[in-house]
């Protein structure tokens, strides 16, 4: 085999896959650092991937290889002309950004990524053309191999040493250098002799139902893999650590599937894809009980299952190298369709995570089905217990999941809401001080208000007279006080407000102003003046930064959760210093890291660190008897008279505590601060 094939296929490969985590990485900012920002990254490489298959598809079914050679040689040189891949487009957060998103994307990367796509079956298709005694699926599996690395070396050895400028002139680089090897192949293939050669026996033109069959097993691994990604970044951070680990999984069992029969045991995988697919919908159902190691487990262990079962099956049911092109253009439909299902169908269709229950059916069910295909029925039916075990399996497992999904709709007593930004829940029940109305953002509960006077004017959950923004609040001066809040949920905040004061808060989220203005009254009972700036926080305060509003707050409270992940972005420290030009030399920042995953004490002392400022700790238990709940604050201030006033009611730091950690928006790791 000439090695050109090779080197350029997991070249591109490579190029493709680091590209990914990169970019999401540098736009995530931008759209307000929710997991919906890398589903929505996500639609666009699988789309932008279908499309170069189905580039390859069209020009490799050309009998004329010069015309092939010429083609492919100018797009690449045009495909040039997007570099360096460095985002210029001016940032935004409308209320649905997935077109914006897309767009930005498009702009950046969509030549290069184009021809990459295009690589792995055009190059494939021309080996068999050129070398017909040989299998071009050993190619294939070296595709994902290199896509595998890629996605391995981006946290681990890019990531955390390279800024994302250099990242991008450096794969920029890479790059170049793939187009001359991929032009200098193309050119090769110019002058290659093709043997019009009748088709093998075995290479059975491909049937409708076998390609729907394809796009079936595609579709549903993609979902899985996209619901995963999104129950993980819902419930801990959104950052390419934790995307890299689904993909790098999904990449993996391609890699296996396809470079050996011997690794997809299929009696072995349809039994704990019945067993495990249940069991991770169950997780889903009970996340807030369980711990975080246990839920990755459980959800990592079912992904690379179900993975390994829609991936084998498409392995076993591959056609000859004759039809390669149109096999890979149907996985890739398959997976552009299950991106768009999780991306733009799911969030306006479902009001819980349906996606992930629906994939994990969908997935034991096509399995299902792939046995029959191949004459499962004939052994079941003659009493084979080694095919009826595994097929029991299976359904039972794909049925499961469905009763999981079906449960999920009925939640009674529970409004509900899910749009770009997550899933909202709106529920009433009973303590000891009467009814109340809560709001839940994913599993974890965002505030609540009591429906009867005068509880319901209390500051309770997390913002109590006893909490580090209360205490903060209270110790302000008593003249009229200007509080920036990022973060409404109800609106609890706006409880402390007195006559004359200004509470802003900032939300990237539309439904949470209508839900609180509309279900909660803390705004509107305030004596405060209310202002809600929709969009994302950062975003905002720096345009206003911009405008002219410098040193205009008294204290900014940070409290921008979604359910327990957070948005990185926000406690970096170019973001500390916009908190320091909108913070008046005697103001306070409050932030809450009260959070079941990720221990941020380390980060919040290494952003006091990098300010100069004094930080101490509020550690809040709970109160029933005024409907507070446990919190944690951490409270920064450059003024030494206001810390010296508030600082005998704070916990203060452990003596055992970490050791500083400094985020910024090139390096924000997640490895030292997550409780496993």
């Amino acid at each position: 085999m000439p090695r050109r094939y090779p080197v350029t296929i997991f070249l591109s490969a490579f190029l493709l896959f680091l590209v990914q985590p990169m970019m999401g990485r540098y736009i995530l900012p931008w759209f307000g650092g929710g997991p919906a920002v890398w589903t929505t990254c996500m639609l666009f490489f699988q789309t932008l991937l279908l499309a170069g298959y189905a580039y390859a598809h069209w020009l490799g079914s050309t009998r004329n290889t010069r015309r092939q050679s010429i083609i492919h040689i100018a797009l690449l040189v045009l495909s040039l002309l997007f570099l360096p891949i460095t985002p210029h487009l001016g940032k935004s957060t409308p209320a649905d950004p997935s077109l914006s998103i897309l767009f930005l994307l498009c702009a950046t990367i969509g030549g290069p990524y184009l021809l990459l796509s295009s690589t792995g079956p055009l190059l494939q298709r021309w080996f068999t053309l050129s070398h017909a005694d040989q299998s071009p699926w050993r190619l294939y599996a070296l595709s994902n191999l290199g896509s595998f690395l890629a996605l391995l070396c981006y946290p681990f050895l890019l990531e955390p040493y390279l800024r994302l400028h250099t990242q991008s002139w450096i794969w920029s680089g890479l790059y170049i250098a793939f187009a001359a090897l991929c032009a200098w192949t193309a050119w090769q293939f110019r002058f290659a002799t093709i043997t019009q050669t009748a088709p093998a026996a075995e290479e059975v033109r491909p049937t409708l139902l076998t390609m729907l069959f394809w796009l079936g097993l595609s579709a549903a691994s993609s979902t899985v893999l996209l619901a995963t990604t999104n129950q993980i970044s819902q419930e801990i951070a959104v950052n390419p650590f934790l995307w890299v680990i689904p993909l790098s999984i999904y990449l993996l069992t391609f890699v296996l599937t396809f470079d050996s029969d011997c690794w997809y045991r299929r009696s072995l995988f349809a039994i704990a894809s019945g067993i495990l697919a249940p069991v991770a919908c169950a997780v889903m159902a009970a996340a807030v009980a369980l711990s975080l190691q246990r839920q990755l487990i459980a959800y990592l262990i079912a992904l690379f299952v179900v993975c390994m079962l829609c991936h084998g099956e498409l392995a076993r049911s591959r056609p000859g190298p004759r039809y390669l092109t149109t096999f890979y253009l149907t996985i890739a439909t398959g997976g552009a369709v299950g991106g768009l299902f999780v991306a733009l169908v799911a969030p306006r269709v479902f009001t819980e995570y349906g996606e992930f229950p629906i994939g994990m059916a969908a997935a034991c069910l096509l399995g299902f089905v792939g046995w029959l295909r191949t004459g499962a029925y004939k052994q079941w039916a003659a009493g084979s217990f080694a095919v009826r075990l595994p097929l029991m399996a299976l359904l039972l497992g794909g049925l499961t999941a469905v009763a999981a999904f079906v449960t999920n709709l009925d939640h009674p007593g529970v409004d509900r809401f899910r749009n770009f930004y997550g899933i909202l829940r709106i529920g009433e029940t009973f303590d000891i001080n009467g009814h109340l109305r809560q709001l839940t953002h994913g599993s974890i509960r965002h505030g609540y208000q009591y429906l009867k006077a005068p509880q319901s004017r209390w500051p309770t959950s997390y913002y109590g007279a006893h909490s580090g923004v209360g205490i903060a609040i209270n110790a302000l001066d008593p003249g009229p006080r200007r509080v920036a809040v990022i973060g409404l949920g109800t609106g609890t905040i706006a409880a402390w407000g007195r006559a004359g004061d200004v509470y802003r808060f900032y939300e990237i989220n539309p439904l949470v102003e209508t839900i609180a203005r509309t279900r909660f009254t803390y705004l509107s009972d305030s004596p405060a003046r209310i202002e809600v700036v929709l969009g994302d926080a950062r975003v905002s305060m720096e345009r206003e930064l911009a405008a002219g509003a410098h040193h205009d707050y008294d204290l900014i409270a940070v409290d921008a959760f979604s359910s327990d992940s957070i948005p990185l972005h926000l406690l970096t420290a170019e973001c500390a210093d916009l908190y320091r030009e909108r913070l008046k030399p005697s103001g306070a920042l409050l932030l809450h890291i009260s959070n079941r995953t990720l221990a941020l004490d380390p980060v919040t002392r290494g952003m006091a660190q990098y300010l100069g400022w004094k930080s101490t700790l509020f550690l809040a238990g709970m109160e029933q008897k005024t409907g507070e709940s446990a919190s944690n604050w951490v409270l920064l201030t450059p003024n030494a008279a206001f810390f010296d006033k508030v600082k005998d009611e704070a916990f203060g730091w452990p003596i055992n505590d970490p050791a500083p950690i400094l985020w910024t928006d090139d390096f924000a790791s997640l490895w030292h601060v997550l409780k496993l």
